[in-house]
């Protein structure tokens, strides 16, 4: 019979060495490259590992950005000729070709679309130029057609053609049909537009500001440091974020070439944070948003993308004790990989022997 002793320092040995198969096994998978081969530790790794396929993929490299939903940037329509405003719009009404807009001393003022604005009074035939050819150009639009008139504005003629469309249309609309349109009469604008405030009150004096419009559609403005704009381009496509964390497809519809700085908070004369370009972003689907009047929304850019390239789950990586990475094959090997672009949950591996649908270790 073993005496007590003896039984003892064998249940000691027995312990020890349990102790040490389990740390084998946990430090199994512990490698390091030395001298530019891949070397395995003495314990070989579990017997159960997860493994995923290396696969060939289009990684990209996405960033988010805030932005503000919204109707855009408010712009300040002013008012022409002389008189009071005698009726105003309400806010988020639709300015639209031919109809009114506001009224004067009690008359209509019309909306005409156009880059050029009234800025003379249309009565003779001799006079021509780019005020000519919008008021032209807008009858026409509104189904008063004055025949073919120069293809250069610059020499559109005020003819009696043109005279006698502008009184057809200027009975029909109720105003008084002259034939003649004097400044004021009609508000120029580039086209539909939404009201966005109104600044002046009845009895005013009309040749003042009287409201902010901007555009009918929503847009996202984002804000992007001038140093990372160059990596936008105008049509790109991008997505918007909801409040709800819904997804929408969208479009970069412009870039601003307007270098903003950031205002210094304490009413210095200095700026804080890096200078800004605001980029507009429109949704594929204005419905998408409908019930969405304002809101701070994420925009994600995809900045670059590398097609057909190798990937593995962040989680293959090994990293090496002196620097670098491998992935581990079910039977314990290591390869030398080197990373590319990180996309999310993925990375991009290239080196000697990979190919895709190889099995590799990962621990996610």
């Amino acid at each position: 019979m073993e005496s007590e002793d003896s039984a003892g320092r064998k249940k000691a040995v027995v312990v020890v060495l349990s102790v040490a198969v389990v740390a084998a096994i946990a430090v199994g998978a512990f490698v390091v490259i030395s001298h530019g081969k891949a070397t395995q530790a003495a314990a070989s790794p579990p017997a159960a590992v997860r493994t995923v396929a290396i696969e060939k993929t289009d990684l990209t490299d996405t960033q988010s950005f805030s932005g503000t939903l919204g109707f855009g940037t408010p712009q300040t329509l002013k008012g022409a000729g002389e008189g009071v405003v005698t009726k105003l719009p309400k806010t988020g009404d639709i300015a639209q070709r031919g109809e009114s807009l506001y009224s004067v001393n009690g008359k209509e003022v019309p909306v005409f679309f156009g880059d050029t604005p009234l800025f003379r009074k249309l009565d003779n035939p001799d006079l021509q130029g780019t005020d000519v050819a919008m008021v032209a150009d807008n009858l026409a639009a509104l189904g008063y057609k004055s025949g073919t008139r120069a293809k250069d504005p610059e020499k559109a003629k005020f003819t009696a053609a043109v005279s006698d469309a502008l009184k057809r249309w200027q009975k029909k609309a109720g105003l008084d049909d002259t034939g003649t349109l004097d400044v004021g009469q009609v508000v120029v604008l580039p086209g539909a537009v939404r009201v966005n405030a109104v600044s002046v009150l009845l009895g005013d004096s009309v040749a003042a500001p009287l409201m902010t419009v901007t555009p009918t559609d929503k847009v996202v403005t984002v804000p992007v440091d001038a140093t990372e704009v160059g990596s936008i381009k105008t049509g790109a496509a991008v997505t918007i974020v909801r409040p709800d964390n819904k997804e929408i497809p969208a479009k970069v519809t412009a870039i601003s070439t307007t270098v903003n700085g950031a205002k210094d908070p304490t009413g210095g004369l200095g700026t804080q944070g890096p200078p800004k370009v605001d980029i507009l972003v429109t949704p594929d689907d204005e419905q998408a948003v409908a019930d969405l009047d304002s809101a701070s929304v994420q925009v994600q850019v995809t900045t670059q993308t590398h097609p057909g390239v190798l990937a593995v789950p962040v989680g293959a990586l090994v990293a090496l004790r002196e620097g670098g990475y491998a992935v581990q094959l079910p039977g314990g090997q290591l390869k030398a990989v080197q990373t590319g672009m990180f996309s999310r949950e993925l990375v991009e591996i290239t080196g000697d022997g990979l190919a895709a649908g190889m099995q590799v270790v990962t621990t996610s």
